[in-house]
């Protein structure tokens, strides 16, 4: 049996349950989302690692309808923000709209019924007239581009697929990256194994954490005067928006904070000899910048120690580097980030005539404002192409999409359409224009990072400060599509 509805979210992260929540607060209640997982969450369900945490505030990431008087700390962690995505769904009555366990495999649209099937491994099949794909581009683990990792004989995982089974006391641990997991991950292991290895490629820029415990007293205030949490929230969105004036504006602004960023790494790490193999030899701002407060005085530690030769290949025993060392493991972890910048559909997305979207993307996916695409009516995306961000919260990004989605179903129901495609030349018009502003930011400053593609194309990062996005999705524009 096949189900109807107005509107099929694929994806119950942030970017499902807020957009679930914004059709709900519009009165439009005709939705289903499908989950593939057992439980909501997103991001905050798979990335389940010892210290894994929000590197944004904890009062700017999260939905501005939503405030959470409760957070614990400036910046929460992620157990923290699982559960407060998972009480949102509980207190606003999602779970009737939710299908968990359903695996979507296939998204064909039906010209002459103006709607979207959907199929899921499960065998649900449901039809909307609007389809929004919620799920997020950090749901595709990226494995190293090392041979013989199915050689190991050791516990191999990823930090997206952290194993709880696999007990890390004293034992020998290999962690290859020193990404935004990794700075995670090392300090938090490190007390406890017996020796750990940290393989990095490129030293990342790391600055410190203002991180810190929300007192009772403030959490009291925040649940009286709700204003003082709203107060609080726009300070720190705007020093943050500051802050990406040298990202946006003149990368050469970046130079001064890279200045203090050494400064800080000077007093944290006194051995010349290592402290040199952690400096950057790039940009501050290129790749992504790291706040953290541990992991630096983690190689203090006389059982810690940082691998700067590149891996070779992985043996059953271990990992062996360009030096000819073989470096024995019991357990080596991968903390090499996602498949962003490729931008896959995990599924066969069909639109007009057939095409398939992973192929009109083969060589770098565009989308309008990250959300439409040519040749795929009555369809958006949330977290699409270039909505990413070096600076601020992403949960912010997500609401000016759901707004502009909204908008435009309230449009099409306003004016009795069954179908908006958006025109190809708005298309073109508009990531002409986005990567030729990309050019001039510290993106593309010559470092090479998970915000390109393999051929060089930026598809993952926003050109600008949030609230021009948020003045250009603040509207639905009609006229950039094809309505009928």
């Amino acid at each position: 049996m096949t189900e109807a509805f107005e509107v099929v979210i694929i994806g119950a992260g942030f970017s499902g349950i807020g957009m679930a929540l914004r059709l709900q607060q519009r009165g439009m209640h005709d939705f289903v989302m499908l989950e593939q997982a057992d439980r909501c969450g997103g991001t905050w369900r798979d990335n389940q690692y010892p210290g894994a945490a929000c590197d944004v505030e904890s009062h700017l990431y999260s939905f501005s309808h939503s405030p959470n008087p409760e957070w614990s700390r400036e910046f929460a962690t992620q157990p923290e923000i699982l559960a407060y995505l998972e009480g949102l769904v509980e207190r606003h009555g999602l779970g009737r709209h939710l299908r968990l366990g359903q695996r979507v495999t296939r998204c064909a649209w039906d010209e002459a019924g103006a709607r979207w099937t959907v199929h899921t491994a499960a065998g649900l099949v449901v039809t909307g007239k609007v389809l929004v794909a919620g799920y997020g581009p950090l749901n595709r683990p990226q494995p190293p581009e090392v041979p013989g990792l199915e050689r190991f004989e050791g516990a191999l995982f990823h930090t997206a697929r952290w194993r709880h089974d696999v007990p890390l006391e004293g034992r020998s641990v290999g962690v290859v990256g020193t990404g935004a997991s990794a700075i995670q991950v090392v300090p938090a292991i490190a007390p406890i194994v017996g020796r750990l290895q940290v393989f990095q490629r490129t030293a990342p820029w790391i600055v410190p954490k203002l991180d810190g415990e929300v007192s009772a007293r403030r959490k009291q205030w925040y649940r009286r005067v709700p204003a003082l949490q709203r107060l609080r929230r726009l300070r720190i969105y705007w020093m943050r928006e500051l802050f990406a004036t040298g990202m946006v504006l003149e990368p050469r602004a970046m130079e001064l904070l890279g200045r203090l960023a050494l400064r800080n790494l000077r007093a944290r790490v006194r051995d010349p000899a290592l402290r040199a193999r952690m400096t950057p030899d790039y940009t501050m701002g290129c790749k992504r910048i790291l706040p953290t407060n541990d992991y630096l005085p983690a190689f203090r530690r006389s059982n810690v120690e940082l691998v700067t030769e590149p891996i070779t290949e992985v043996t059953a025993r271990g990992v062996r580097t360009r030096d000819g060392v073989e470096r024995p493991l019991d357990v080596l972890v991968l903390a090499t980030g996602f498949e962003a910048s490729e931008a896959a559909v995990p599924f066969e997305l069909l639109g007009r005539d057939g095409r398939e979207l992973n192929a009109v993307w083969a060589s770098g996916a565009e989308a309008y404002l990250g959300s439409a695409v040519a040749g795929f009516p009555n369809f958006f995306l949330v977290v699409g192409p270039n909505t990413g961000l070096g600076h601020g919260s992403m949960v912010f990004m997500i609401e000016a999409q759901v707004e502009y989605i909204v908008n435009a179903l309230r449009a099409m129901r306003a004016r009795r359409l069954r179908v908006v495609e958006l025109r190809p030349e708005a298309l073109e018009a508009y990531n002409t224009a986005l990567q030729r502003r990309l050019a001039g930011t510290v993106w593309e400053t010559g470092c090479r990072s998970w915000y390109r593609t393999r051929s060089g194309k930026n598809t993952t990062l926003w050109p600008g400060f949030t609230f021009e996005f948020w003045r250009k999705t603040r509207r639905f524009d009609l006229p950039s599509y094809t309505a009928r």
